[in-house]
């Protein structure tokens, strides 16, 4: 299940249910920040990043986006900041986590998005073993703002 690296530096994984692998987001690291939000329950910053399809269309305000789209979100978590302990600061993260717009690959109950998980653990990255539908079940909570729970958060 640990995954090796590939050329680009990223784990060699799958998930075992869709398949998506890791490295369909390999560039992940130069997409564009949508929004930020803190999971309570998990104790985690995330950093919710879009490619340059998704981020210019969530950008516009579209809807519904386009095939094509990818949606990553990183789970860091949280330490007091050395310098100002009043503060929190990402730490380690925790995992990464995308969403991927296919109509003809993927519609669970109309969503047409593919969802893969990647846990971080001391050894590496490992694939969510627990499969997809607890994404697809918990992103129809979002099923109006086509199932993101982030929107973009304007700058100014």
């Amino acid at each position: 299940l640990m995954a090796t690296l590939h050329a680009q530096g990223v784990p060699n994984l799958k998930m075992p249910q869709n398949g998506l692998a890791f490295d369909v987001i390999k560039d992940y690291q130069d997409y564009k920040v949508v929004a930020t939000h803190f999971r309570k329950d998990k104790n985690e910053i995330r950093y919710i990043l879009a490619n340059k399809l998704a981020f210019d269309a969530l950008k516009k305000g579209v809807k519904v986006l386009p095939d094509g789209s990818k949606v990553v979100k990183i789970g860091w978590s949280v330490k007091e900041m050395t310098l100002f302990p009043s503060a929190l600061e990402a730490d380690k993260i925790q995992r990464v986590e995308y969403m991927l717009k296919d109509s003809r690959r993927f519609n669970h109950d109309g969503d047409h998005w593919g969802y893969a998980r990647f846990i971080k653990t001391k050894q590496g990255y490992q694939s969510f073993q627990k499969g997809t539908q607890g994404c697809v079940s918990c992103h129809a909570i979002a099923k109006e703002n086509d199932y993101l729970f982030s929107e973009y958060q304007k700058r100014f």
